[in-house]
Order: C-alpha cells, then structure tokens, then sequence
C-alpha cells in the first residue's frame, strides 16, 4: 500500500500536512470519499449553521491539503465545517466545501477568495454550494404508509427531517420525496439507503436527487426525531436503537420487529445557542456500550485485503469482546488517510461502525 502511494503522493505535502495536525491538534475524519474537518469543530459556540452557508470550492491543486485551505478559509470566518473529496491515491480530488456560521460570511468568502492564486497557474473558484438536500426514493411497494416510511429512514439515517409520497401513472409503487437537515446528510443516505433497504427488507429500491423547483403541498411538518440512545440509557443486556414499525415490515413483506421505546433526551437543542460538542466516535461509543452491558472491552484485529479498482482500501476484520463469546467478522472499506497509523485507525473506526450497525440492525448473534 505504501509503495503504491509513493508513486503519486507528494512526500513534502504529506509532512506538511502531519506537521500541521500535530500543532494545532486539529480532527480530521475520513468518512466515505472525503475527509472532513469539524461539524462542528472542538469549539463552536452558537447555534449549527441553517441553509446558504456552505460553499463550493473547485480547481484546487490534487497535493494541496487542509494544512493551506483550512487557514485560508478560516480568515474570513470562523468555520463550522470544511470537507476535502479525495481519493484512493491519496491524493485530494481537486474540489471541496466549506460551512461557515452565517450566509453573510458564506458570501465574504466568495467574495474574497474566488479567483485566489494559491499555486501558480491554479485560481481557486469559489461559489455558493448547491445544498441539494431532498432524495426521491423510488420503487417502494404500493401499501406504504408515509410515517410507517419516516420511522424506518430515522433508523436508517441521520438527518431525516421529513417525507412526502407520491404515487400515480407512471410510477411504479410508490416514490419518496425525502427532505434533509443539509446537503451532507442527504449525500451520505444517497450512498448507503440502497444497500440498507436490501439488507433489512430484501427490497430493491432506486435513490435519486430530487429537484425542489415546486415545493409538495403534502410534506409532513419537521417531527421530532427519536433520541440517539447512550450507554446510560441502554437495558442490562446489548440494547438496540429504535427498531423497525411493524406497519412497514408488513407492507415489505420482511418480518415484524417488535419496538423497544427510548428516553426522552433532556439534552439541551444546539440550536438553544448552547456549545455543540461533537458526537462520540464509534470506537468510543462502542467501548462504553460494552462497558455498559458487562460484555468486557472489544478487541480489535484488522488486516489489509486489497485495494478496489475505484480506489478504496478493504480491510477485514475480527472484533472480540474480553467477557463474551461473541466474535464479529467483516470487511470496511476506506480511503487511505495521510499516514500508515491513520489508515488502520480508520479501518479500526469502520469496523466499530460496522459492529455497531450490525447491533442495533438486532443481529445480536455475530
């Protein structure tokens, strides 16, 4: 894997890159296809940025990382986000977005910093982010029930804020229109609803970005989204998150899974202008949950499989817990990060992930 990297990566970036992590202890996450800086960052104080604060950065040089383009942004404002697209050379993909806290500073960055030289020959082009932030699902069985959809998508994904259904001629079944809080949630579904529905229903569905030109007059007012569960919060034994409404498992022709109730969160709403502190990685929640239940700790065993011709790393792996006989095995799929200890950390994060999934999906036997 190294040598293979050698042969594209610029050394002198990647250290500069290392050197800049080390000292201002910035986060950088790798997170299907891009790595990500913050949402939200260490501190953040106010509410999360709402709709026409994010940009679209393009022409960017492929050995230009976050150590240039984070302090570049953030002279113009604080930010709240900052996402690099790369790929599996390592390498970044030439284009990236960037949230700030407000559209007034989302605006001063375009206006500053479109057109700016931050090699020869390369321009940067900065211009307001799209924020496609609506899926239309497709293909979904004629007895549907739109709240029955909605409690499923609230498993599946974050950021699900509403759904409406349409049905008629030339519309096989029926099609979701399915509205995020951002644009990054909505891509983040995009890429994983299709596999989910298989996996939970045996269910072939198609996913499509929905254009919002005309707005449905049967959208659902924004409901409350049931609470994440802590280790706190969890049963005795290896809890679940909210499982799947018997009314959909029904209408799918999948089994009826019972509902297991959550408390209610007495947390306070970033949106109350308190600081926002970022969620738990899935090491970290994993590593309480089974601290939680009694199973002992979870040992992590990763080996490097192979690399995909679209460029993502395979890793496979064996978590073990220390005080249960359950051993789970799979395969995560990554993109190298800018060293070889951040890509086993990353395996090791997709893993944890993964073990996490397959939990709260009630597959309790590994």
């Amino acid at each position: 894997m190294d040598a293979t990297q050698s042969q594209v990566l610029n050394h002198e970036r990647v250290q500069a890159l290392e050197t800049w992590l080390r000292t201002t202890n910035a986060k950088l996450t790798q997170v299907n296809g891009q790595r990500k800086y913050g949402g939200p960052p260490q501190v953040w104080d106010g509410p999360a940025p709402g709709a026409h604060c994010e940009v679209f950065i393009s022409q960017i040089p492929r050995d230009t990382y976050e150590d240039l383009l984070i302090p570049l942004f953030s002279s113009v404002g604080p930010l709240w986000e900052f996402r690099l697209m790369m790929n599996f050379s390592g390498q970044n993909r030439g284009f990236a977005y960037c949230k700030y806290g407000s559209p007034d500073v989302a605006n001063e960055a375009i206006r500053l910093l479109h057109g700016y030289t931050i090699e020869p020959t390369f321009r940067l082009n900065v211009r307001r982010s799209t924020e496609k932030r609506h899926l239309c699902i497709g293909d979904l069985p004629a007895t549907t029930k739109q709240e029955a959809l909605l409690k499923v998508l609230h498993v599946l994904a974050d950021g699900v804020e509403r759904v409406s259904l349409k049905a008629g001629p030339g519309i096989d079944g029926v099609s979701a229109m399915v509205a995020f809080s951002s644009h990054h949630a909505a891509s983040m579904a995009k890429k994983m609803l299709v596999e989910a529905f298989k996996k939970q229903f045996s269910l072939k569905v198609s996913i499509t970005w929905q254009s919002t030109h005309k707005r449905p007059p049967s959208l659902l007012p924004p409901p409350q989204k049931p609470p994440r569960l802590t280790p706190s919060a969890l049963p005795p034994r290896m809890a679940r998150p909210p499982s799947f409404p018997q009314g959909f498992c029904r209408a799918v022709g999948g089994p009826a899974v019972p509902q297991h109730s959550a408390r209610p969160s007495s947390s306070p709403s970033p949106s109350q202008g308190r600081p926002v502190s970022p969620p738990p990685s899935p090491v970290t929640f994993l590593h309480e949950l089974c601290k939680a239940t009694a199973v002992g700790q979870p040992l992590y065993k990763t080996y490097f499989s192979h690399a995909g011709p679209d460029g993502f790393l395979f890793f496979n792996y064996k978590v073990h817990f220390t005080g249960a006989p359950a051993t789970f095995e799979g395969l995560v799929m990554i993109l190298p990060g800018p060293s070889a200890t951040s890509t086993l950390e990353e395996a090791q994060r997709a893993a944890a992930q993964q073990v996490l999934q397959r939990l709260s999906n009630n597959q309790l036997a590994p």
